[in-house]
């Protein structure tokens, strides 16, 4: 049972703290997301978990047993990395066996995990090929191969896929899920790139400041957004948002009509683009830019003074300076409280 507990992790570096006081608990056998901006804290919480980083503050526990002490070769854990990390010098078989034989395992055992591997990533044609003559997409395979040849309780992975061309990227993210699924292995998986998080993980944690804002799996991630960030952070185009004001009994005036809403305080209303439809009555908006994308059409607006966008079918097609009225999916309409950015029920 390889179950992750992080218990108040920070990591300061002199005045500046990356990680505050980090609480997340990663199931057995889950894949988990860790997902932001470049300097959010995520690579330092992989790093902590590897043991490669000492936490300023807080525990580490794998499997029941707390590692934050211990060096990174005792944590039962194996890394990918995003610059692939394999040796030019030696074959694929070589470089997926190379662990094995730091570990003094039986040849008949290196065997048996190598043909395994490799043919769970299919490069099995390629073991006797170096692997300075392979591809990237190959090599990154070949990286994954030798982590999952070590059986691992953990794999930890630090934007392996960044490096490749975007179609290679969407062959290797459905290998990929398919592989660690199949290794019932516990992954962490380091990435900036949304798509890649909302297709892979079973539970998403955004993060920007050094915090978790909402751990959860990438529908609720997407639905419902814990906080204005995570509205705005995940998605693409991201949420629209308009000012709000109250009208009473719940109800709240944006951008000329009513809606109805949360019964008191400030609230901002939140709406996405593809849950908005051209309708006699709805926000008035300006078309401003116009983004023919095949099977859809995206659509950028000015509405009450904001930055408004909206997804048609492809069948449509306004014109810079057309004026549209958009109503919304009455139950995709969030709210947020203007304060402090969290969503309100």
């Amino acid at each position: 049972m390889a179950v992750i507990e992080i218990k108040g992790v920070a990591k300061s570096f002199g005045a500046f703290t990356a990680l505050h006081s980090i609480d997340l608990t990663i199931a057995d056998q889950e894949f988990m997301v860790l997902l932001g901006a470049s300097g959010c804290g995520k690579t330092t919480l992989l790093r902590i978990i590897a043991g490669l980083e000492t936490p300023s503050a807080g525990e580490v526990w794998i499997g029941g047993r707390r590692v934050d002490h211990l060096p990174a070769r005792e944590r039962g854990i194996a890394m990918v990395f995003q610059n692939y990390a394999v040796f030019p010098h030696l074959t694929v078989y070589e470089n997926i066996a190379f662990g094995l034989r730091m570990k003094k395992m039986p040849q008949a055992e290196v065997e048996r995990r190598v043909t395994k591997t490799a043919e769970l990533m299919h490069i099995e044609q390629l073991l006797k090929r170096y692997s300075g003559q392979l591809s990237g997409g190959q090599r990154q395979r070949v990286a994954v191969a030798r982590a999952l040849a070590m059986e691992p309780d953990v794999i930890l992975m630090d934007e392996p896929l960044s490096n490749l061309d975007a179609l290679l990227r969407l062959e290797m993210r459905a290998e990929l899920k398919g592989v660690l699924a199949a290794s019932k292995t516990t992954t962490i998986y380091v990435t900036h790139d949304q798509v890649e998080a909302m297709s892979l993980a079973d539970r998403i944690s955004v993060m920007n400041g050094g915090h978790i804002l909402q751990a959860a799996d990438p529908v609720q991630v997407y639905r419902n957004p814990a906080t204005r960030f995570v509205g705005s952070f995940i998605g693409n185009p991201p949420m629209n948002f308009l000012p709000a004001k109250a009208a009473g009994d719940g109800q709240w005036q944006v951008a000329g009509q009513t809606f109805a809403g949360p019964s008191a305080g400030a609230a901002e209303f939140a709406i996405r683009p593809e849950d908005l439809h051209p309708a006699e009555q709805g926000i008035p908006a300006e078309v401003r830019v116009v983004e023919p994308l095949g099977p859809h059409t995206l659509v950028t607006c000015v509405a009450d003074g904001h930055p408004f966008r909206v997804i048609l079918d492809s069948t449509l097609t306004p014109i810079p300076g057309d004026r549209l009225h958009l109503a919304p999916l009455q139950d995709r309409i969030r709210w947020f409280d203007p304060e402090t950015q969290k969503a309100l029920t």
